[in-house]
């Protein structure tokens, strides 16, 4: 048996070639099987459809054809975020420049773990930190998983600035990480602040301030997950400057708002936290992950500082190779800033901000035409892209019910959201190539698949 060539390296194009082929041609045989935003059927159904396919996983001999089946197998049965009518979570498709670069990343598999791994890749990391931190008014920033890592490595920062007594005041709205990173980081247990608008109350934040002892780490949020609400930040901040109180800001969803000149001031006050977190992969057209936390104070970092003497030496830095160890909690680490710097290259602050626009845009749009329908109440109008609709007269059961029916019929992917003591079907628009008529159609199958 030869051996399987490399995907880099002098021969690795010529071996590419022919397997990318394949991929493309398995991703669109995959997609035109599907037919759909999902496959039909439900769980069980893909379950067999794959233990079928798959067969054994590790055969005495392997299969030449396993790249072309597994791949047409994956597209087939995906939730495809490009397809207009999948629309339920903070999923964005991402843009094909981006996924290009991420094919390099892959080919040459650099680990940013030390700089002996990854000369370019570390050095370009740092362009991007650095436009990522300047753009949220920050000094620096690491670059992420996603949301969740942000969110634990935000706490982790404030734990090590002031103690571990530190206490974690968060919005009832706020995103479930936030106080599973307390959990994690053995903090104690954190203060729940109303949020009786969707949005975290800066009065009952100042009252939690005053009366309640401290150190605290405020954490507001900026586009929630279930509506896609932006807390009061010029208030929230004003109050945690007053009290002398560390402010964090997780903007995994809204944070993208600074690129667009028409939505940014959406995120006034942005710029007095000490850590914002980012990400990418949501209202940026990332493939995952693309996230960051953004850090105003550069020597918090020193938390992070460890040392091991095959990757950062203390005499390798002090000869000037850069110290990556200490920019993450991970060891092993893509170069996920790659795709990103290509994709701010490529389509700069303008093209960034014109797909912002139109996302929210189309939004609007979908918001206005469910207040037109006879058939659907509208939550409210969307402040970023997502949007809450109903049947009338609708009880929440039935509301479940549609939903499950359009995923199991591989018709529609919509998410779910109970607020304001209701269960309500939640639109999430990240694609900018979905047209009103497409909204019209997703209409027409919730209407379609609603009891009478």
């Amino acid at each position: 048996m030869s051996t399987p060539p490399l995907a880099s390296g002098p021969d690795g194009p010529n071996a590419l070639r022919p397997l990318l082929h394949t991929v493309l041609h398995a991703l669109d045989d995959g997609r035109r099987a599907r037919g759909g935003p999902l496959p039909a059927g439900g769980p069980t159904a893909i379950t067999t459809r794959v233990r079928d396919i798959v067969g054994d996983i590790l055969p005495d001999q392997g299969d030449p054809d396993a790249l072309r089946a597994l791949v047409q197998l994956l597209a087939e049965g995906a939730a495809d975020p490009a397809d207009p009518l999948c629309a339920a979570h903070l999923h964005c498709p991402p843009l094909a420049v981006a996924a290009a670069a991420d094919l390099a990343a892959d080919i040459l598999n650099p680990s940013l773990d030390s700089w002996d791994q990854a000369p370019a890749a570390s050095a370009l990391e740092n362009h991007v930190t650095t436009a990522l931190a300047h753009t949220t008014g920050a000094a620096d920033a690491l670059i992420t998983t996603g949301g969740t890592e942000s969110n634990l490595l935000a706490l982790l920062l404030a734990r090590e600035t002031h103690g571990p007594t530190l206490r974690l005041i968060h919005g009832a709205n706020a995103h479930h990480s936030l106080p599973r990173a307390a959990w994690l980081l053995g903090l104690p247990e954190p203060i729940i602040v109303p949020a009786p608008a969707g949005t975290l109350d800066p009065v009952a934040l100042d009252e939690a301030l005053t009366t309640l002892p401290g150190p605290h780490l405020v954490a507001a949020t900026a586009g929630t997950t279930d509506a896609g609400l932006i807390d009061p930040l010029p208030d929230i901040a004003a109050r945690c400057q007053t009290h002398h109180t560390r402010l964090h800001i997780d903007a995994a969803y809204g944070g993208a708002l600074l690129f667009s000149d028409r939505h940014n001031t959406l995120l006034t006050g942005i710029d007095a936290a000490h850590t914002v977190t980012l990400d990418l992969h949501k209202l940026g057209w990332q493939p995952l992950a693309a996230g960051a936390l953004t850090i105003r104070d550069p020597t918090d970092l020193t938390a992070l500082h460890h040392h091991t003497n095959y990757l950062n030496a203390p005499d390798d830095t002090d000869a000037g190779l850069p110290d990556l160890l200490s920019r993450s909690l991970r060891t092993s680490r893509r170069p996920d800033a790659l795709k990103i710097a290509v994709t701010l290259k490529t389509l700069g602050r303008t093209g960034l901000g014109a797909l912002i626009d139109q996302v929210l845009d189309l939004a609007h749009h979908f918001a206005t035409q469910i207040e037109q329908h006879p058939h659907f109440e509208l939550y409210d109008h969307p402040v970023i892209s997502t949007v809450l609709f109903r049947p009338h007269n609708a009880t929440d059961t039935t509301v479940a019910a549609v939903r499950r029916t359009l995923l199991h019929n591989g018709h529609a992917v919509l998410g779910r959201a109970h607020t304001d003591g209701r269960l309500w079907l939640k639109v999430t628009l990240l694609n900018p190539h979905t047209r009103p008529a497409d909204l019209t159609t997703l209409l027409e199958l919730v209407e379609g698949n609603t009891p009478t």
